[in-house]
C-alpha cells in the first residue's frame, strides 16, 4: 500500500523477445500534485517580477569580490544590469513551466528549483546594483549571511533533537535569552570567553529542564509551556537587567568579544578564505555541530531510540526503552545547543546585553526546524537561507535602492513565509511530536 504523497512507477510486464515494450508509467499522488503546482506558480511570479524589473534597470551591476581589508584585492566584477535581469527571468520562467507541465521528474525537480532560486537572487542583485556608484560587496555578504546563521543553526539543531524526540519546543527563544544574559554577567565578572560560555550552556540547559520537567512529567500542553517559558525568560532577564546590570554596566555588562580565528594555510585563498575559514569560534562550532547531531541521530543507539520514541513511543516501550529517559536526554542535550547559540548575541556582537536582545531568533530558529523537514543538515541549510536574506536586506541599504526600507527589514521574514508556504509544501512532523506519553 501506498500512503498519501508517495510516488509510483508501475512497471511493466517484461515484454516478449522482438516486441516494445510500454514506457514505465509515472503516477502523482494528489498532494504532490498541489505542491508541485504551488511551487511552479511561485517561481512563475517570481519570473514576472524580474520581467518587472527589467524597466526600471539601468547601467551596469557592480560587485565586489573583495572588501577594503582584504590582503588581496580581487577586481570588481561589472555586468550589463538589463540583460542578467532578462537572463534570470527566463532561467526563473523556464522553471516554472516545467514545474507546471508536470515532466520533471526524478532529480530534475530540484535542478530546477535550485536554478531558479539562484536566478532570482543574482536576477535581483543585478537589478539593485545597476547604475549605483558604490558595488554590492559579496564577501562581506556572505560573512554575515555566516555570522547570522551562527545561533540559527545551534537554535534549529536543538529543536531538533527535541522534537524528533516527540518534544515540541517552541522556547527556543527564551533558551536563547536566558544564555545570553548569562554570558553577559559571567563573562563580565570572570573576563573569561570560555566563563561566558559555560554559564550560556548551563542556563540553556536549565531552561531545557523546566520544558522537560512540565511537558515529560506533568504532560502539560507543550505548545503552550513554551509560549509561557519565553514569556518566564523575557521577564526574568529584564527584571535582573533593571535591577542589576543596569546600575553596574561596567561590572555586569562588559563581556569579552569572540575574535576571529584564522586558520593557518586555508585563510590566504582569495575570497573563500577571508568568508569560510576566518571566523569565530562559534561559527567553526556550529558547523561541527550540524556533524555532530547527524552522526548522533543517525549512527548511534542513542539516536535511533530518539527517533523511535519521536514516532511510536508504545512500540519503543515494548522492547525496553525508556521513552521518559530518552526524552529528558534530548532534550537537554538540545539544551545545550541551545545555550551555546544564545551566547552568540552577547559574545559575537558588541559583548553587553539588552532587554529582548535575541529579537525572535528563536522562533526564527523554529522555522528552519520545520523548513528543514526536522533534519539536521537540510535545518542548517535554511538556517543560512534565513542569515542570506537578513544580510543582503541590510546590505541593500547601502546601495541606495528604490525599495523602501520597512520592506527591507521585512524581507527575511517574507522569504520565510513564501518559503514554507510554497516551496517547502507539506512537511509531516514525527508522529509523536508534540503528543505526552503515559505508561500504560
Amino acid at each position: 500500500m501506498t500512503g498519501p504523497g508517495t510516488e509510483v512507477t508501475t512497471q511493466p510486464t517484461p515484454p516478449v523477445p522482438g516486441t516494445n515494450a510500454p514506457p514505465p508509467r509515472f503516477v502523482e499522488s494528489a498532494e504532490r500534485r498541489r505542491q508541485r503546482l504551488s511551487t511552479g506558480a511561485l517561481i512563475v511570479v517570481v519570473g514576472l517580477v524580474l520581467l518587472g524589473l527589467l524597466f526600471a534597470t539601468h547601467g551596469n551591476a557592480q560587485f565586489a569580490l573583495s572588501n577594503a581589508f582584504d590582503t588581496i584585492q580581487l577586481p570588481t566584477v561589472a555586468v550589463p544590469g538589463l540583460p542578467a535581469v532578462a537572463i534570470c527571468a527566463v532561467l526563473c520562467l523556464l522553471a516554472g513551466a516545467g514545474f507546471l507541465s508536470g515532466r520533471l521528474h526524478h532529480r530534475w525537480p530540484a535542478l530546477a528549483g535550485t536554478v531558479a532560486g539562484i536566478a532570482f537572487v543574482v536576477g535581483f542583485l543585478a537589478w539593485a546594483a545597476a547604475g549605483r556608484e558604490l558595488p554590492f560587496p559579496v564577501s562581506n555578504q556572505l560573512n554575515g549571511t555566516l555570522a547570522l546563521a551562527t545561533p540559527l543553526v545551534f537554535g534549529a539543531l536543538c529543536g531538533v533533537l527535541g522534537e524528533r524526540a516527540g518534544v515540541v519546543n517552541v522556547a527556543i527563544e527564551g533558551q536563547f535569552l536566558t544564555a545570553a544574559f548569562a554570558a553577559a554577567v559571567v563573562g563580565s565578572i570572570t573576563h573569561s570567553v570560555i566563563g561566558a560560555l559555560v554559564a550560556a550552556a548551563a542556563a540553556g540547559v536549565a531552561m531545557a529542564a523546566l520544558l522537560a520537567l512540565f511537558s515529560i512529567r506533568y504532560l502539560v500542553n507543550q505548545v503552550v509551556l513554551g509560549v509561557v517559558l519565553n514569556l518566564l525568560a523575557s521577564g526574568l532577564t529584564g527584571f535582573l537587567f533593571d535591577q542589576l546590570v543596569q546600575p553596574a554596566g561596567s561590572a555586569y555588562n562588559s563581556a569579552p568579544v569572540l575574535e576571529t580565528i584564522a586558520i593557518p594555510g586555508l585563510a590566504k585563498i582569495p575570497f573563500f578564505g577571508p568568508v569560510f575559514f576566518e571566523q569565530t569560534i562559534l561559527a567553526y562550532l556550529a558547523g561541527l555541530a550540524v556533524v555532530i547531531v547527524w552522526v548522533l541521530l543517525f549512527k548511534t543507539t542513542w539516536g535511533l531510540r530518539i527517533r523511535a520514541v519521536g514516532e511510536h513511543p508504545e512500540a519503543a516501550d515494548t522492547v525496553g526503552i525508556s521513552v521518559v529517559r530518552i526524552r529528558w536526554s534530548a532534550v537537554l542535550v538540545g539544551g545545550l545547543f541551545a545555550g551555546v547559540g544564545g551566547s552568540f548575541f552577547v559574545l559575537g556582537t558588541t559583548g553587553a546585553f539588552s532587554k529582548e536582545i535575541t529579537v525572535g531568533n528563536g522562533f526564527i530558529a523554529l522555522a528552519a526546524l520545520i523548513m528543514g523537514r526536522w533534519h539536521p543538515v537540510w535545518a542548517a541549510m535554511m538556517a543560512l537561507f534565513f542569515g542570506f536574506v537578513t544580510q543582503m536586506a541590510s546590505q541593500l541599504q547601502t546601495l541606495s535602492t528604490p525599495v523602501p526600507s520597512q520592506f527591507l527589514l521585512l524581507l527575511p521574514y517574507v522569504a520565510t513565509i513564501i518559503a514554507v508556504a510554497g516551496l517547502v509544501g507539506r512537511v509531516r512532523a514525527p508522529a509523536a511530536d508534540g503528543i505526552p506519553y503515559e505508561k500504560a
